[in-house]
């Protein structure tokens, strides 16, 4: 076939997954469809909880091994739609529907790569894979079926990136904190408000600076995203709870940016949820980054959070879409992206 047909079927797949509804979790439906499609497609898909993988033919382990990811899963849709999230609609060169930017047009252009690759001498080995969970950082996702894939040397996340690479992205740290009072009645001057205790640190976080800053990354970034405290209005309460979510940048380990805030707490007590969703990034020596830049792409930071941060190998960020049109009402990718960039992965890959 050539690149017309593969783009067409690449639409089309587009299509089918976004009718099926599939939030983290509950992808089951999607992965069943992509394993058929993959089979129909004389592919040979293998299958752990819901997610799937493909060697291309003629796998060598004396060569280096290329791993090309995607994820299947979508964040639940906003209310704010104004068209049915899982009907997709093409309205001129757009395609809407949920999950069609975030990162339905990634997943299916790689695997039409992919498939163009299976036909092919190369030079490496080349494993396609679409992962589950991606958007809820899941036990089920990519964690789990890394062990069970060929070791792989480098790989191409096909997340929205307007298929300029992201050579590194920031970790994510999400932590509890928490103040402590003494419950009394409010009427009178009794108690320790856990609210009160909790101020000076809450203002202190909304503040805080890191002192190294990525030239790729920027500043470490701190966000109180939720606080919690009382039980009604006549009792003091002896409890406060919140929220930090905490983007680190490539000079920080998560380990040393909980430390180095619960130094600066007065009065609160902070636990991280998880340390291993690290920043990480690819050397701009590296001659996947090379092919890039000899492409005329630039290379950048991205601020957000993907498969990438579980991979303990080099790795970029390269996809069509836009990040600005991921998990907003009436996400779409067009058309014209999906052709752009088969094309473009396909002269990276020199196809």
């Amino acid at each position: 076939m050539n690149s017309t047909n593969y783009t067409e079927e690449a639409i089309q797949l587009l299509k089918a997954l976004i009718a099926i509804p599939r939030v983290s979790r509950q992808e089951t439906e999607a992965a069943d469809l992509l394993c058929q499609r993959m089979e129909e497609w004389g592919l040979t898909p293998h299958r752990d909880a819901n997610n799937i993988w493909a060697v291309a033919k003629g796998y060598d382990e004396r060569r280096p091994t290329l791993l090309l990811n995607a994820h299947i899963d979508t964040v639940k849709p906003v209310s704010t739609w104004t068209r049915q999230p899982n009907q997709p609609t093409v309205e001129g060169d757009h395609l809407y529907g949920l999950g069609a930017n975030d990162c339905g047009g990634g997943l299916v252009s790689l695997l039409q790569v992919f498939r163009m690759l299976n036909e092919v001498p190369r030079q490496h080995n080349t494993v396609f894979l679409a992962t589950a969970e991606e958007e809820i950082s899941g036990k089920d996702g990519v964690g789990r079926v890394l062990p069970l894939l060929p070791p792989i040397d480098v790989a191409i996340v096909g997340e929205p990136t307007g298929m300029q690479p992201a050579v590194a992205e920031k970790g994510l740290m999400v932590i509890d904190g928490y103040a402590h009072g003494v419950s009394g009645h409010a009427a009178r001057n009794e108690g320790v408000n856990a609210i009160y205790e909790a101020l000076d640190d809450l203002c202190l976080l909304r503040s805080y600076q890191f002192e190294k800053v990525s030239p790729l990354l920027g500043p470490n970034k701190l966000t109180v995203t939720q606080v919690e405290s009382g039980t009604q209005h006549n009792v003091v309460p002896d409890v406060l709870h919140f929220v930090l979510d905490v983007r680190t940048n490539e000079y920080y380990r998560n380990e040393d940016v909980l430390a180095e805030l619960q130094q600066q707490m007065k009065k609160c007590e902070l636990k991280a949820r998880s340390f291993r969703l690290r920043s990480s990034s690819i050397p701009m020596d590296h001659p996947l980054v090379q092919r890039c830049l000899a492409l005329g792409m630039t290379p950048y930071g991205s601020p957000t959070l993907s498969d990438k941060a579980q991979m303990p190998f080099p790795s970029l960020k390269l996809g069509p879409g836009q990040s600005s049109r991921s998990h907003s009402a009436d996400e779409f990718i067009c058309l014209s992206e999906i052709v752009q960039a088969i094309n473009l992965y396909k002269a990276l890959l020199e196809l």
